[in-house]
């Protein structure tokens, strides 16, 4: 069942100074398992919340409550994907899963799901500390790529992940993060997709020890991030183009791409064919750096069941080589 987000839901995905309003919410149940367990998260700057999970190996007042949504086909014997998804700035793993609907795809295809919450400002708003432009602030001190670190190593422990089939997608904040931990943890990640997110404006930053399959997703009338890169709180990010040349650079590619000649139909919003797919020419045998524009998009484009599906498509057709 699809519930549609409210307006205040929505404004608070955006970059954008907005409270969150539901951070201890969680997803609508289906008729599958979802199971509660948590990560550790390193200290911040204010006291952590102390409402976590009980666990004998993990302190209660540094921990994250997630859920891992477990499909019905789960057996246990048979090594399944993981797939986390990372909210916007102000926004919530609920909120992000109410607007993306991953949980009915996980289900039908079969993978393992994760939506977790980044930690709360001063102004009580959640965020991931991510890359040099956003979105820490003078909360930066929280390290955010050691605790989902630890929610994929908690997963592979109590379940049976494809260590190959790690991923992570993210919008806004959540793109900056999954960038951020395919700069710092390669090793670990196959393959992500950014909506409306950017990787770091230094490049001496990121040193990817391996290659991560990469899926930057950006509307070309984003006013929030956008598109030809800009700066956002004084801080600069660089544009999608040169996001994903960075990458096609790190990863082997050539500095080259090639536009399909056929437009796709991604924003259900926007009338007719508006998006086109890039696909970086020369990279190494099954490494992919794709950019899909979609012409006239917004931050917060409308989504359909094909639009996300087509995303985990990407995901899941690049395993680690």
């Amino acid at each position: 069942m699809r519930f549609p987000l409210s307006a205040l839901a929505l404004s608070c995905v955006v970059l954008a100074g907005c409270s969150s309003s539901s951070g201890s919410s969680t997803a609508a149940s289906t008729d599958s398992q979802a199971v509660s367990s948590s990560a550790p998260a390193p200290a911040v700057s204010e006291p952590a919340a102390t409402d976590a999970p009980t666990s004998t190996t993990i302190d209660p007042t540094i921990a994250r409550p997630f859920e891992v949504f477990v499909p019905t086909t789960y057996d246990g014997a048979t090594a399944v994907p993981l797939v986390l998804l990372l909210h916007g700035y102000g926004a919530s793993g609920a909120i992000q899963e109410a607007y993306f609907q991953v949980q009915p795809i996980a289900e039908s295809r079969g993978f393992l799901y994760v939506h977790a919450d980044g930690t709360k400002n001063a102004i009580n708003s959640q965020f991931w500390n991510a890359t040099d432009a956003c979105c820490g602030g003078p909360d930066a001190a929280v390290d955010d790529a050691a605790y989902i670190t630890a929610i994929i190593e908690s997963v592979q422990k109590d379940y049976k992940v494809d260590p190959k089939r790690v991923y992570l997608m993210g919008h806004s904040n959540g793109g900056f993060m999954s960038f951020r931990m395919a700069c710092d943890h390669a090793d670990k990640i196959a393959a992500i997709a950014s909506l409306a997110g950017a990787t770091f404006s230094d490049v001496s930053k990121c040193a990817p020890s391996e290659p991560v399959n990469i899926l930057a997703i950006h509307g070309t009338g984003d006013q929030t991030i956008k598109y030809a890169g800009d700066q956002i709180q004084g801080r600069s990010y660089p544009s999608a183009q040169t996001t994903t040349a960075s990458w096609a650079s790190y990863n082997g590619c050539s500095a080259t791409s090639t536009a399909s000649p056929t437009k796709v139909d991604l924003e259900p919003g926007i009338e007719g064919a508006e998006s086109t797919i890039s696909a970086f020419d020369g990279c190494p045998t099954g490494v992919g750096v794709e950019l899909w524009s979609i012409e006239g998009g917004q931050h917060i484009p409308s989504v359909s069941p094909a639009f996300i599906g087509a995303i985990i498509d990407f995901l899941l057709a690049h395993p680690k080589a």
